[in-house]
């Protein structure tokens, strides 16, 4: 009679150890870091955000969106940037690469709409705008261009997780001019073969941070009617050239509160340009064309880019 009641003591104790530790399984903060913390394939991105100092925000209160790269991005990160291990990665630029994939408001993938979101991270062209992100959702979800969302809706206490295929880096003028597909006839001719090598220009800190006036698709077509051409390749190099300069400022990262009526602005190429701002925000450019600035503060690591909806003529 005693051992039957020492079996079912032990078998009750085991049930209360075994029902004890699934409890504490199911009701644990599931917080964005505790979640990643115990998902096998973000051991990399945990061992990120600990040495980033990152694990008290994660966990902290919140309303969260954050795009967390797998092990295998982690990985193909390390190998890009040639980095043997995550611990060469300076400790600065790690937590701001993280803070790239945050976003401080809760978004949902049915909420995820093609367009720019600003994330947590701060580059050096400014100290107090934030960088940021451009989401394209026209075949699944691809994030500034470079990494995919796999899995969506990972739902966090404070927020929720994405997974992403690839490392978020800091996004250069490059990096969000190539990513929109309304810039691509800027990017063919940025990187048409008698043009200077505009791509490490402006993906490059030399003379920055740069403002950029990114004309549109329908800008360039406009432009090439006006001009009675044929297509892009039929512009001589040097009107091109002269051009694309001419869209650029060079040393100032120009937010759109900081453009003022009649501003007079030297570019990149040496020529002038004026700002006005009653009506909304428009140039005049050398020729005295007008063109309307249909986009503003699209901030990048190395400048930040406005978008005009006609090509301006030095």
């Amino acid at each position: 009679m005693k051992n039957l009641i020492k079996k079912i003591g032990l078998v009750l104790l085991g049930t209360f150890v075994l029902t004890s530790c699934s409890d504490d399984d199911d009701n644990y903060d599931k917080n964005v870091y505790n979640i990643v913390a115990k998902d096998a394939d973000f051991s990399n991105l945990k061992a990120a955000i600990d040495k980033a100092g990152l694990a008290t925000t994660l966990q902290s209160s919140g309303t969260f969106t954050v795009f967390a790269p797998s092990n295998a991005a982690f990985t193909a990160f390390l190998q890009a940037n040639g980095f043997a291990s995550l611990e060469q990665v300076p400790t600065a630029t790690l937590k701001e690469i993280l803070l790239n994939h945050v976003l401080s408001t809760e978004v949902k993938a049915a909420q995820v709409t093609t367009g720019y979101v600003s994330t947590l991270a701060k580059g050096a062209a400014s100290s107090s705008r934030n960088l940021s992100m451009y989401i394209n959702t026209s075949n699944g979800v691809k994030i500034n261009g470079v990494s995919n969302v796999t899995k969506t809706d990972i739902d966090a206490t404070n927020g929720v997780i994405h997974k992403v295929d690839a490392v978020i880096g800091l996004p250069t003028i490059v990096t969000h001019a190539t990513a929109n597909p309304n810039f691509t006839t800027l990017v063919a001719a940025l990187t048409r073969n008698d043009m200077p090598n505009f791509v490490s220009i402006l993906s490059g800190t030399a003379n920055s941070p740069f403002t950029v006036f990114a004309p549109t698709n329908t800008a360039f077509s406009g432009l090439l009617t006006e001009l009675n051409l044929s297509g892009l390749s039929a512009i001589p190099q040097a009107t091109l050239e002269n051009t694309l300069k001419y869209h650029v400022v060079a040393g100032a990262n120009v937010a759109s509160t900081d453009l003022t009526n009649n501003m007079m602005v030297t570019t990149f190429q040496g020529g002038k340009f004026t700002i006005t701002t009653t009506g909304g925000a428009k140039i005049t450019d050398a020729k005295n064309r007008v063109s309307n600035i249909v986009a503003t503060d699209v901030q990048c690591s190395n400048g930040i880019i406005h978008v005009i909806d006609k090509v301006i003529l030095p």
